[in-house]
């Protein structure tokens, strides 16, 4: 299922079911029928975000250094996307509107 964010401040952000409910959870709101980010919680949530991207970031440069590119017997791979990349329309959106003292609904 999709979810679409809205704000009159920022262009729709549409994502999946599980990354919303993931994105939602850091920010400590839930995934209901309906719901809203006040512009009053945006400045902590864009901050809780960019303390769990930085965390996924360290994490992930961590373990690159396990893998073995290069080496005999080791194919090469695609490295998964990170929460950066999936998290950033979104954490765009929250500063957008946070600019603008909008808030961010969902379900409507």
């Amino acid at each position: 299922m999709l979810i679409t964010f809205k704000s009159p401040a920022a262009p729709d952000v549409i994502m999946l079911e599980n990354l919303a409910e993931y994105l939602l959870g850091i920010i400590g709101k839930q995934l209901t029928a309906r719901g809203v980010i006040t512009h009053e919680d945006i400045p902590a949530a864009i901050q809780k975000l960019e303390t769990a991207v930085a965390t996924d970031k360290k994490e992930r440069a961590e373990h690159e250094g396990h893998f073995h590119e290069g080496e005999e017997g080791h194919h090469p791979h695609e490295h998964p996307v990170g929460l950066a990349q999936r998290a950033f329309p979104f954490i765009d959106m929250l500063r957008l509107a946070q600019k603008h003292n909008a808030d961010i609904l969902w379900g409507v």
